[in-house]
């Protein structure tokens, strides 16, 4: 129990979907070359076409059902998530009712605590990214839990293929850290978005489906994380069972007063 609680927490605050990224690809891509004309004018087009999907809201409500399963272990809490659109993201984790662990992520300020140890931390992304060797912000937290492109697509290089009516972009980069995004072929809505470590052997992926339009933008109803490394895999199974836009919110967040401080050297 001590262990879901504390993967579900970090999942949410962005670090999960660092930490746990497991086995890298070990499949060729066949890829279009990225720097013909035809290519790049391909892959721009489908980065337009996904982004003139419409994403217009002020706040959002989430109560989902949260299922976290490995080998040895299954576990079932909820998760409420509160999002002042690009300003903060609140989420509480609960089993039987009981609020186990609570976050707070703002574009400066990452914030959690967890009852089970009575233990808390608080910093910035900055601190966060050196410790786990990526690089993390409050827009990728909020674009996964929307089932948007964690990355700002127009500031990066793709290759781009086009098989069983889906897109899908490559990252072109020598760094070790490889991502893609899958993309509905009628759509351009996100269907999967992957992350690989491939001298770590390390991968994650992100699948979105079950997808609900709404007036201010279709949004994924269930979002399945699956975890990939030599020690074990894992598996987070999301359901949104309730979603409200736009209403009024409060963001409570306080820490206890006798919880002990994390420290991230």
């Amino acid at each position: 129990m001590k262990k879901l609680l504390k993967t579900a927490l970090v999942l949410f605050a962005g670090c999960f979907l660092i930490m746990l990224m497991l086995v890298s690809c070990k499949s060729k891509i066949a890829v279009v070359d990225a720097s013909k004309k035809e290519s790049i004018k391909s892959v721009n087009k489908t980065i337009e076409n996904y982004y003139n999907n419409k994403n217009e809201f002020s706040t959002l409500y989430i109560k989902s059902s949260a299922r976290y399963a490995t080998e040895k272990q299954t576990q079932n809490v909820t998760a409420e998530i509160k999002i002042k659109k690009d300003e903060q993201i609140l989420v509480s984790i609960r089993f039987l009712g009981i609020t186990m662990a609570k976050a707070s992520i703002t574009p400066t300020k990452v914030s959690y605590y967890e009852k089970l140890n009575g233990t808390y931390y608080e910093g910035d992304f900055t601190g966060l990214s050196q410790f786990l060797g990526a690089d993390l912000d409050f827009d990728k937290v909020q674009n996964i839990v929307l089932g948007r492109a964690m990355d700002n697509l127009k500031q990066g290089k793709y290759a781009e293929t086009f098989a069983d009516q889906v897109y899908r972009l490559d990252e072109v980069s020598d760094n070790n850290t490889k991502k893609s995004f899958y993309f509905d072929g009628n759509s351009f809505l996100v269907n999967k978005q992957e992350i690989t470590q491939t001298k770590e052997e390390r991968k994650i992926q992100v699948i979105y489906s079950n997808k609900k339009e709404f007036k201010e933008m279709t949004l994924p109803l269930t979002i399945n994380i699956e975890t990939y490394q030599k020690k074990g895999n894992a598996q987070i199974d999301l359901e949104y069972n309730t979603v409200n836009f736009n209403e009024e919110l409060s963001f409570p967040y306080s820490v206890p007063n006798d919880y002990k401080r994390i420290i991230i050297k």
